[in-house]
């Protein structure tokens, strides 16, 4: 599995005017074949940071995943509102089940 960790810094203004971009991106990246999770969050102690965690079966399906019209449209919505900073971590983990207590 591919999880991805990305932060963005940019404004709560910003924040608000993407929302829509962000909502699309979120609901139809979740329906791509190989994804397990793609969720948007913004920190509570500091609004203008968007955290977005993405779980993947491979990176196939991550590298099909960057070729998406809806990609596409969220960074023409990110180009519309430029953010400070983007920044992302890509790792392979393995799922791991903890034992019964």
């Amino acid at each position: 599995m591919i999880v991805v960790n990305a932060v963005i810094e940019t404004t709560a203004e910003n924040v608000a005017n993407m929302i829509e971009a962000i909502a699309e991106m979120e609901s139809k990246s979740r329906l791509e074949a190989g994804c397990h999770d793609y969720t948007f969050s913004v920190e509570i102690s500091n609004p203008d940071i968007i955290r977005i965690t993405e779980k993947w079966e491979s990176m196939a399906a991550l590298m099909d995943h960057f070729g998406q019209a809806h990609m596409a449209a969220f960074q023409e919505a990110m180009a519309a509102h430029p953010p400070k900073s983007v920044s992302a971590t890509f790792y392979e983990a393995k799922e791991i089940a903890m034992p019964a207590r």
